[in-house]
């Protein structure tokens, strides 16, 4: 069990569950890694980790899976870089790269959803790794994930600002200067840390309303669009245009970076995972909620980026819309004022939601990964809430980090889109190493009840062939010529993840940080693929 004391709270913590019996635990360490594993009791699962239930598991299938899908919001991620598309590569590109990385992307989430199966903790990621190939694997990834989640809330909050901003200067005329947008992204980023602090049953429910929020507003979106009395452009041009705009003379390098607009949205679904604590059965529904939420995106978002595409009136005004907003452009030639504010409306509500989802899953990892002392001051990231169950310390570094992270938006792009870039080239291959470690154990690998099969192998093969390539294309310059301006800082930001997991598990990690002992024959087996 953990050694560490249990946070401070008023009232004593819950029980630990009855472990497993040794002739259990017997049994199932010798389950081959063919067959499916019956699922155990979800606290006596927990408990053979090490650790003791603090959380609130209040959360069921459907709210696992909406936390994931809330996060990767296709009205937030296929908006806010639907102008990016324009630029790279155009309407062909955007669809035809939207059906690939949709698939890569379901083939990586089944395959993470097998190994959270077998390792549903708040951990997530890094704990997996940690298990599968050892503390630095562990240290690693965590970082990586915890980055990667802080530049994604930066990244949602402040483009949700950015159409709030869009949204003034279309209702009051007020101009979208980077302080005004900075002002409400403090607004919505403490409007988050207000929300989570007050348990996961709030969470819980805000995220079932944001799943009908956004399927029913891409309906709304797409019908008004379809239906409105203006030019619609032909199916030739919506599934066969080409456009490269940005300065690379090579089609298929512009292919590549337009490619990013799905890379770029295909992210949080590890949401499920740090989540899973909360949820119950949670080796069945934390990998049910990341494959279904990866498959209801990859349709809904297909049918979202078609619908506008087919309503563009003027390519390059769209492109060089005063609102700043792709899509805002379109709503307005196509439906006028009165109609584009509408539709803004629901795609700002739908980010709000994305935003609120991100917090939680990022509070959850950094309080379990405080819990095994990664963070310098991690006795106070670790509390949680006597009343609600919550982690609330964790909850407002969730959201006071992402605002240090973008206070260089007050002084270069450039310099926020560093730190934001971080978000995709810390999140990918989080979730490939993982899979990677897995598949590397073989038979000493056992599933949890939720798994492959024999599908495991070549899926997952695929899948960390995907995250290698993907993580390369992150990295590529996107425009020509290269600017400071125009820089792609990914590359840069993801070799300072790397250097500052490396000199802080110099300095620290290796004396502080410390996953509780395995507690079964089954996770005994796995520690001795230790690196």
């Amino acid at each position: 069990m953990n050694s560490r004391a249990p946070p401070a709270t008023a009232t004593p913590p819950p029980p630990l569950p009855r472990l497993p019996s040794p002739l259990s635990i017997q049994r199932i360490s010798s389950v081959s890694p063919r067959r499916v594993s019956r699922p155990l009791d979800d606290d006596a699962v927990l408990a053979q980790f090490g650790y003791r239930p603090e959380l609130a598991r209040k959360m069921g299938a459907f709210g696992n899976f909406a936390i994931s899908f809330s996060v990767i919001c296709i009205l937030a991620g296929g908006m806010s870089l639907f102008g990016f598309g324009l630029n790279t590569g155009g309407p062909v590109v955007m669809l035809g790269g939207w059906a690939v990385i949709g698939l890569m992307t379901l083939l990586l989430g089944l395959s993470l959803a097998d190994v959270t199966s077998a390792y549903p903790t708040s951990g997530g990621l890094y704990f997996m790794a940690d298990k599968l190939g050892g503390p630095r694997w562990g240290w690693v990834t965590g970082w990586l994930n915890l980055l990667g989640l802080l530049g994604a809330i930066a990244g949602i909050d402040y483009g949700a600002a950015t159409f709030v901003a869009a949204f003034a200067n279309l209702q009051w005329g007020v101009e979208p200067a980077d302080g005004t947008k900075m002002m409400i992204f403090a607004c919505i980023l403490l409007l988050h840390g207000l929300l989570n602090v007050r348990g996961v049953r709030w969470v819980n429910v805000l995220n079932s309303i944001s799943v009908w929020w956004q399927l029913t507003g891409v309906a709304i979106i797409v019908g008004t669009l379809a239906f409105a009395p203006a030019a619609h452009q032909s199916p030739q041009f919506v599934f066969t245009h080409f456009n490269n705009d940005t300065g690379f003379g090579s089609t298929l390098y512009a292919c590549l970076i337009g490619s990013l607009l799905a890379g770029y949205t295909f992210c949080g679904y590890d949401a499920s995972s740090h989540l899973s604590e909360e949820t119950r059965q949670a080796q069945i529904s934390a990998p049910q909620g990341i494959v279904r939420s990866i498959a209801v995106s990859w349709g809904a978002g297909f049918v979202l980026l078609a619908g506008l595409l087919f309503a563009i009136q003027d390519y390059a005004g769209t492109q060089a819309s005063a609102t700043g907003v792709a899509p805002a452009q379109i709503f307005l030639d196509v439906l006028g004022p009165a109609g584009a504010k509408f539709l803004l409306l629901i795609v700002i509500v739908a980010m709000l939601f994305c935003g609120n989802a991100e917090v939680a899953a990022s509070s959850r990892m950094i309080y379990a990964f405080s819990r095994d002392g990664a963070l310098p001051g991690s006795g106070t990231w670790r509390r949680v809430s006597s009343r609600t169950r919550t982690p609330v310390p964790a909850v407002w570094l969730s959201v006071g980090g992402p605002f240090l992270l973008a206070l260089p938006a007050l002084y270069s792009p450039a310099a926020y889109g560093a730190i934001t870039a971080i978000n995709a080239v810390g999140m990918i291959p989080a979730y490939g190493i993982p899979v990677f470690l897995a598949l590397r154990a073989g038979r000493r690998y056992r599933p949890g009840p939720w798994s492959l099969g024999r599908w495991r192998r070549p899926v997952g093969w695929i899948a960390v062939a995907y995250v290698v390539i993907i993580t390369g294309v992150f990295c590529l310059p996107q425009v020509r010529p290269v600017t400071a301006a125009s820089f792609n800082y990914a590359g840069v930001t993801l070799a300072a993840a790397l250097t500052l997991a490396g000199l802080s598990w110099i300095t620290r990690g290796r004396r502080a940080y410390k996953i509780p002992a395995l507690g079964s024959a089954q996770q005994a087996d796995l520690a001795q693929d230790v690196v």
